[in-house]
């Protein structure tokens, strides 16, 4: 017997607290949750049914997904509200009448050991390293690239912004749940394990007097793309620690693309026959 929707009627019913005034706040602190919106982003969360929480959803998007809500733990509520209680609740209306609460992974899975011992004899290896990312737009359109082009793993330095912040995980594409990722506090010595622990070549993208043009860039077996702030670039000593540095030579008075689109070039490159 499929589970029965909890209907919502008043906006102050306690039950709905963690959506309420969301708006661009994001939920850290809450409790270790975050927001999810949209279809196709809850769809991505429910694939992993012991991150999700709880959900709120349109009485028409919970007719919609019924048979993939039908497969839940009983012990998920699905809360259901008309759409404009909906928008008073969260504070905004872009969700399009699909939210959920999901539970951020604890602390030790998002350390650069836990996410790469599943890759201790993983060829080729593939991941995207990024360093001083703070804007959230760039942050989930790089999860979506590292999606798209087949990145086993993102790995962040401390100064990136939160990925799962509510706009974030949007403009993922719901990828962010997808993709695992490292946080690691220590950059510098995170750059020298991937070296040295998992014999990982770490191919850095920017311009500088020792970068080479992008298509000279070597094709290792387990290799990580490299990219750094769009406003200051990789630090000094981020630099040192390449195998490789490369640029995309650019046209007229243009310097550089966005770190994004600097990301996808370098992972097609990397990806094609190495000549």
């Amino acid at each position: 017997m499929s589970q029965q929707p909890i209907p919502i009627s008043s906006l102050n019913d306690p039950r709905i607290d963690l959506y309420r005034n969301v708006r661009d706040r994001d939920l850290y602190g809450r409790g270790g949750v975050f927001l999810a919106e949209t279809e196709m982003v809850v769809k991505r969360l429910l694939a992993t049914p012991h991150r999700l929480r709880s959900l709120l959803l349109s009485p028409t998007r919970y007719e919609a997904m019924k048979q993939l809500l039908d497969a839940l733990p009983d012990d998920i509520p699905i809360f259901v509200a008309e759409l404009e209680t909906m928008c008073e609740i969260a504070g905004f209306h872009v969700h399009r009448g699909v939210l959920a609460i999901g539970t951020r992974p604890p602390t030790e899975e998002l350390s650069l050991s836990f996410v790469m011992h599943r890759f201790n004899a993983v060829e080729p290896l593939t991941l995207l390293l990024a360093e001083g990312i703070t804007n959230v737009d760039n942050m989930g359109s790089l999860f979506r690239t590292a999606a798209g082009f087949g990145v086993d793993a993102v790995v962040l330095d401390q100064a990136c912004c939160d990925p799962l912040y509510r706009k974030s995980v949007r403009v993922s594409m719901g990828h962010v749940l997808s993709v695992p990722y490292a946080i690691c506090t220590n950059w510098q010595d995170a750059l020298r394990s991937l070296k040295d622990q998992w014999g990982v070549s770490i191919l850095g993208a920017e311009t500088c007097d020792h970068s080479e043009p992008i298509w000279k860039m070597p094709h290792p077996e387990r290799s990580a793309i490299l990219v750094g702030s769009e406003a200051h670039g990789l630090r000094a000593e981020t630099l040192q620690q390449c195998d490789f540095l490369g640029e995309i030579p650019m046209h007229g008075m243009v310097p550089s693309v966005n770190v994004v689109m600097a990301a996808a070039v370098c992972l097609y490159e990397l990806q094609r026959p190495n000549h």
